[in-house]
């Protein structure tokens, strides 16, 4: 596993759960706004991917009477062929395990869940349809095909054979309430749906370190407006 980076404690990461949250190299969007960008221009940033894996082992073997579960962020974890084996290690450490994905990869996706490799999806959706190239990065011509794949994703977690929630970053100049209500419609009825507010450091693009997030208030009445849709829907700072 390409494996960029690990925080060691967290205590939001994983919804009830203390956390370590794994960053895995490699991502098929180019969000902007994204604060991780080790994990997407991982050939920018030299790593050594085979001792990061068996620091974070160690690591693991160590907290198993402190932390209850691991998180696996990016980048797009699903786009590596070996997460499968990756998270049955983990497992049987006795964690529990969160993925963090785009919703890009139904396949991986499902013999994840199948396999009882994973015990939590957060799906990050992005914006709605008709903004995922501006919002992502990518140009018109890959929409299609990539909203066929989130879709896939988002009705595959709808079924209820795993906990998920969905959730939105808000990024000023790129998704206001207007778009959240769109998201809303799109992905409704669902168990979870969480607002996150912006938060600019170490973005992809620099330019936006220095945009200002959006006021809580401001979350909190799209959180009112759509709460009906879904049967828990959260604002996260």
């Amino acid at each position: 596993m390409r494996i960029v980076g690990f925080k060691k404690f967290s205590l939001i990461d994983y919804p009830g759960l203390s956390s370590c949250t794994v960053f895995i190299a490699g991502c098929n969007l180019n969000c902007p706004w994204c604060n991780e960008s080790e994990a997407v221009l991982v050939n920018k940033f030299q790593k050594n991917f085979g001792f990061l894996q068996k620091k974070l082992f160690k690591f693991l073997k160590e907290k198993k009477k402190i932390l209850d579960g691991v998180c696996l962020s990016g980048g797009e974890p699903t786009l590596n062929e070996q997460l499968p084996k990756f998270c049955k290690k983990i497992k049987k450490l006795g964690y529990k395990v969160k993925l963090d994905t785009n919703g890009s990869n139904p396949k991986m996706l499902a013999d994840l869940i199948g396999k009882n490799l994973i015990d939590y999806v957060a799906l990050d959706v992005k914006a709605p349809p008709e903004k995922y190239p501006q919002v992502v990065g990518l140009e018109k011509v890959s929409l299609f095909f990539l909203l066929k794949k989130i879709n896939e994703s988002i009705e595959l977690l709808k079924e209820g054979k795993i906990d998920y929630e969905f959730r939105t970053t808000l990024v000023p100049g790129l998704l206001k309430k207007e778009d959240i209500l769109k998201i809303a419609r799109w992905i409704s009825p669902a168990r979870k749906y969480v607002l996150q507010n912006f938060r600019p450091e170490k973005t992809l693009d620099p330019n936006f370190q220095n945009l200002q997030p959006y006021p809580s208030e401001y979350l909190f009445r799209i959180q009112k407006a759509i709460s009906p849709f879904f049967e828990i829907c959260e604002v996260r700072k």
